[in-house]
């Protein structure tokens, strides 16, 4: 049997667990895979583009499971009352291939693309760090705040987006927590100004210069979010030169991320490996870094594994037959015939 999680169930888990707690958890869980980084068979996305948005696959695998997310980006979706992301995703058991887990990740995506952010911001960017820059305050705009919040000490956060009521949204949703302070910036220089940290999270899919260079100022570290796919950027390509650049899947990140603007061997470092402490972080305080964070399956991978662990421990969501176990494991034809075939039990 499969276990299903499906969006009032993950949002149930999200709500018993709590969100801070929720993505913290994530954080850690995604640093201890990145350490064993080695450890996985693993590829870039799959993708299939038009010019409305992208569909695409991220699998990945470790000795114990196989794990993949299927997921579109559609910046056009919003004027049509949709998200512009959807996803879902599933975890195999590699011994003997069939499904143990079948999930909703949309809404567990935005959690882990939070928890990615803060696990490289806390290996990367000043310790005292307090003032965050929230540039794009669309659906992802919550989680990163909260994760910087709580587990990063951020207090002040300045937010901006092109639309106005974004940012309200924003404001509105995270009044309850104490300690923080959003406001809303006039423009991205404004949001930037002072920032000990910059996180741009646009969803355009086009190649934008959201910051641009002479907003940049010595010791910040920059999460450059929203640039995840052919063609699609964020930031001035001076900045992408001049910084420390870290990356989670080279291969991956060469085609989709900020670097796709630069030659195809300029330097950058591997994220697991400061993670596992073979190469060097930030080196000063007045270095700027910058995570080109494009997204990569073995962070959905940890999210399975996470959401997988708590539903069977809290005995939430659904099991069902989504393929077959019959008790002849040569008779599958014994599920045509209208009934159901004797099932056995797959350990």
């Amino acid at each position: 049997m499969t276990r299903f999680v499906d969006v009032p169930t993950l949002s149930k888990l999200a709500h018993d667990i709590g969100v801070e707690v929720f993505i913290g958890d994530l954080a850690d869980e995604i640093e201890s895979n990145f350490v064993r980084w080695e450890e996985f068979d693993k590829t870039s996305r799959l993708g299939a583009h038009n010019d409305l948005g992208v569909c695409e696959l991220m699998p990945v695998a470790d000795a114990d499971y196989y794990g993949f997310k299927y997921v579109n980006g559609h910046p056009g979706n919003t004027l049509i009352d949709m998200p512009t992301v959807a996803a879902f995703g599933a975890l195999a058991d590699m011994r003997t291939g069939y499904p143990v887990l079948l999930s909703e990740l949309t809404v567990a995506t935005a959690m882990r693309t939070a928890a990615t952010s803060l696990m490289a911001a806390r290996a990367l960017a000043r310790p005292d760090s307090r003032r965050m820059a929230l540039i794009g305050n669309g659906s992802q705009s919550e989680f990163q705040a909260i994760a910087f919040h709580v587990h990063m000490g951020i207090t002040e956060i300045a937010a901006f987006d092109i639309d106005p009521a974004a940012t309200q949204k924003l404001i509105r949703n995270l009044a309850h927590f104490p300690g923080l302070t959003i406001t809303a910036a006039s423009s991205t220089a404004e949001a930037v100004r002072g920032a000990d940290i910059i996180t741009t999270i646009t969803a355009d899919k086009a190649a934008a210069t959201v910051i641009t260079p002479e907003m940049i100022e010595p010791g910040m570290h920059l999460n450059a979010v929203g640039g995840d796919c052919p063609g699609k950027t964020e930031l001035h390509a001076d900045i992408v030169r001049d910084a420390r650049v870290f990356i989670e899947y080279e291969p991956q990140t060469r085609i989709e991320g900020e670097i796709q603007q630069m030659p195809a061997d300029s330097p950058v470092v591997d994220f697991w490996r400061v993670l596992a402490g073979t190469a060097e972080g930030r080196q000063s305080a007045e270095q700027v870094t910058l995570f080109d964070s494009v997204g990569f399956a073995i962070e959905d991978f940890s999210t399975l594994k996470y959401i997988y662990t708590e539903a069977i421990k809290r005995n939430i969501g659904v099991d069902i037959e989504l393929v077959p176990t019959p008790e002849d494991p040569k008779d599958l034809f014994g599920h045509t015939r209208g009934g159901r075939p004797a099932m056995r039990r797959v350990v």
